[in-house]
């Protein structure tokens, strides 16, 4: 059929992908769209395995359109020093902000680093981490559905921290949250606070209902980690 690419063909493959990266530039750099420019680092990155260029375009996409995916990627770009970038965990951060806060496909996972590196203080001017803020991003991602999001909020509130108490009822709601969005050590949490009653009324029934839901969550993990062949 017409208009079709024969993907056995080398050569025609070839001619595809190399017109895609016409297309993409065309779309970043004439029509100004910055959609076609995040399309355009994926095709640098992905295709032609060219990183540098790739960053050049996400930094200006970034900087110049605050496109949310691009933000994201850039900041990923910085926290390993990708693309002869840096490794600058207070850029990244900056990045990271930039997609938590415009919106888009990966702003919860934008969201989430900004707690992580609140957290830890890597993304901080003091270097000092700031759990009250961690707090509200991780909150901000939990509430969009991410697993490991409300699994740090969980340990926050069950340790405490600077400028947020221990609460041991939000260690637990979050816990529960996050087990039910399959994080396997949630439920192994919520099952031991369960189970000594720490912090909340003690429940054997509870506590072996979830550790059976972790021990059920671990061994599809593993069962999907052999169902992975490769060359067959």
């Amino acid at each position: 059929m017409a208009g079709l690419v024969n993907f056995e063909d080398e050569e025609e493959v070839k001619e595809y992908l190399e017109n895609l990266g016409v297309e993409y530039s065309f779309q970043c750099y004439k029509e100004k769209d910055p959609d076609g420019c995040h399309r355009l680092a994926d095709y640098l990155e992905g295709v032609k395995r060219n990183f540098e260029a790739a960053a050049k375009v996400l930094k200006e996409n970034c900087e110049n359109n605050q496109h949310s995916e691009s933000c994201y990627k850039l900041g990923a770009y910085y926290i390993t020093g990708k693309g002869g970038l840096p490794a600058d965990f207070k850029t990244a951060y900056s990045c990271f902000l930039k997609s938590c806060e415009k919106g888009g496909k990966k702003s919860t996972e934008a969201c989430h680093n900004v707690g992580l590196l609140e957290h830890d203080g890597r993304g901080n001017d003091d270097e000092q981490p700031n759990a009250s803020l961690a707090r509200d991003y991780y909150s901000k991602a939990c509430d969009s559905g991410f697993a490991p999001s409300c699994f740090n909020l969980s340990a926050i509130y069950l340790q405490g921290a600077p400028g947020v108490p221990k609460d041991m009822s939000q260690a637990l709601e979050y816990s529960l949250k996050a087990c039910d969005l399959r994080h396997i050590w949630a439920c192994a949490n919520a099952s031991r606070m369960y189970k000594l009653g720490d912090g909340v009324e003690k429940n054997d029934a509870k506590a072996e209902t979830l550790k059976n839901r972790a021990m059920s969550l671990h061994k599809e993990q593993q069962t999907g980690s052999r169902s992975l062949t490769f060359g067959e």
